[in-house]
């Protein structure tokens, strides 16, 4: 069978929703604009996610003049558009208690909408012209915001296969792809988590090499259109099947990959497979 991408999405603002593109320039540090912004508290600069910030998921953020301009909507406040400051005032930032160094931040207006919509504190910052971050595992490759790989696939057979433990669990409601905030989803293959043992890929004319499996936290439990929690699936189904004894027996969903070849990918591009490593 002929896998091929079924869906691209990148995520601006770290956190926050995705947008879905038909085609995607992809460089070093992924999707184009992905995980190009981040919230982060006021006070100390640490980042804000969904783990304790859920209502985060229902912030949607468009991209307009290839980046210059941000647009940022959420239910119960103004719209608000802002030109991006690319080059501006530094703010220290980490993530998960790591120093990332100095980000250009956004400004009062955007932290004032930020900060509404969050209740707490919090500032905008941009990635700092010459921001270099490195990943880590088989291939680190590099990275913006994201918590520590350029793009994370997924696959409809991984989730096919999820639903229906879940189904036989007794839980009527399916969980959508967007729970797990996947760059690129692929289809074709029946094999549920095949993506896990892929060691290298093409896709279009992008090349992409596995870092390591994508370790799950509280996240998925959160309804990426509501940005309120539902737990406790799919956590609590794929706890029974998907603990990785490594990594403190945490539960994993997709896989990690970093960008070896820069280029573009579309949907519907067929994926060819460099290397697979034994179940």
């Amino acid at each position: 069978m002929t896998i091929t991408v079924r869906e691209l999405v990148y995520y601006p603002v770290k956190g926050c929703a995705g947008t879905a593109a038909g085609s995607a320039q992809v460089i070093g540090t992924g999707l184009e604009h992905d995980r190009t912004f981040m919230v982060v508290d006021a006070a100390d600069g640490a980042f804000r996610s969904q783990r304790t910030h859920p209502a985060m998921a229902a912030i949607r953020v468009g991209i307009l003049r290839s980046g210059a301009v941000l647009t940022l909507c959420a239910e119960g406040v103004e719209p608000l558009r802002l030109d991006v400051d690319r080059d501006g005032p530094r703010r220290d930032v980490s993530m998960f208690d790591r120093p990332l160094g100095a980000a250009v931040d956004q400004g009062d207006t955007a932290a004032e909408w930020f900060s509404d919509v969050l209740g707490a504190k919090s500032r905008l910052v941009r990635a700092a012209p010459g921001f270099d971050r490195d990943g880590w595992g088989d291939t680190p490759g590099k990275v913006n915001f994201a918590d520590a790989h350029a793009v994370l696939v997924t696959s409809t057979a991984s989730l096919d296969d999820l639903n229906a433990r879940i189904a036989a669990r007794g839980d009527a409601d399916a969980v959508p792809m967007d729970r797990f905030r996947p760059n690129i989803v692929l289809t074709g293959k029946d094999e549920p988590h095949f993506e896990d043992r892929v060691r290298r890929m093409t896709l279009g004319s992008v090349e992409l090499a596995h870092s390591v499996r994508a370790m799950r936290c509280s996240v998925p439990l959160v309804d990426q259109s509501t940005g309120r929690r539902r737990g406790p699936e799919p956590v609590r189904t794929l706890a029974t099947y998907r603990r990785e004894a490594e990594y403190g027996n945490r539960v994993s969903f997709g896989v990690k990959n970093a960008v070896v070849c820069e280029g573009v990918v579309s949907v519907g591009d067929p994926v060819t497979v460099h290397g697979l490593v034994s179940p």
